[in-house]
């Protein structure tokens, strides 16, 4: 399957490699030109363990290349993922302009079926947004679905999180997209990797909602070692002690 990924930032560089390593060609393309010529020397511009050879090898094996060249990587694509960055705006917002921006490039120049899957975070609506915002800028009245498929990476444990993860989530109300973004995702299924099917605000929900668990896991326990702190008590055992209750 040809997938194109756009944007080449932490999200989008990691979903590259490890489709690519999935089987999968993918071209990866960035309007950074000097960022493309980098990854093109076989450079990476970001650090993640093993990432530099993970692109490496699939670079090799003709599965992963990099290009700014949006056009041609998208009419080859069956599937188009956008991981371009969403910078909070001075209200506070998620600022999708770059989002916009991919999605109407993608809308001008898509001649045929094509899934368009939002890796970046956004806020929930977006899926729906989005759709209509291709809808009115989609020229040639190709038929197109749009897909929520947010990710879960760590860093520094990215590479793992995206090969071994604890679910992968896919939003949409499109059987045909849901096929297609299955089949990508295959290899985890030997893995019995849980793949939850829903809808695209329940999939733009659940990463908003899993964020705010991690927030408030972390400030849990940082209170918790305050008051280890006070009575003599080892927090790493409490933690690991609590990790491992039912």
């Amino acid at each position: 399957m040809n997938i194109c990924i756009v944007g080449t930032g932490y999200v989008g560089l990691v979903a590259g490699a490890c489709l690519s390593d999935f089987g999968m060609n993918v071209v990866c393309v960035d309007n950074d030109a000097s960022k493309i010529d980098m990854l093109n020397r076989g450079e990476v511009p970001i650090y993640e363990m093993g990432l530099k050879d993970l692109i490496a090898r699939n670079t090799k094996l003709e599965r992963l290349s990099f290009t700014t060249d949006l056009v041609a990587a998208v009419d080859r694509s069956l599937v188009i993922f956008i991981g371009v960055g969403t910078p909070e705006s001075n209200d506070g917002r998620a600022d999708l302009k770059y989002v916009r921006e991919v999605a109407r490039a993608v809308a001008e120049t898509m001649n045929d079926y094509k899934v368009i899957v939002l890796k970046s975070t956004v806020p929930v609506g977006t899926a729906k947004e989005i759709r209509q915002f291709i809808s009115q800028h989609n020229s040639n009245g190709v038929d197109f679905d749009v897909v929520s498929n947010p990710e879960f990476l760590r860093e520094g444990a990215a590479l793992n999180d995206f090969l071994r993860p604890d679910r992968v989530i896919i939003g949409s109300d499109s059987e045909r997209a849901l096929a297609i973004m299955r089949d990508i995702y295959r290899p985890l299924y030997l893995l019995e990797t849980p793949i939850v099917s829903t809808s695209n605000e329940t999939a733009e929900m659940i990463k908003y909602a899993a964020n705010t668990m991690l927030a408030v896991k972390i400030t849990f326990i940082n209170e918790i070692a305050n008051l280890c702190d006070k009575v003599g008590a080892d927090v790493y055992d409490v933690a690991r002690a609590m990790g491992i209750m039912k």
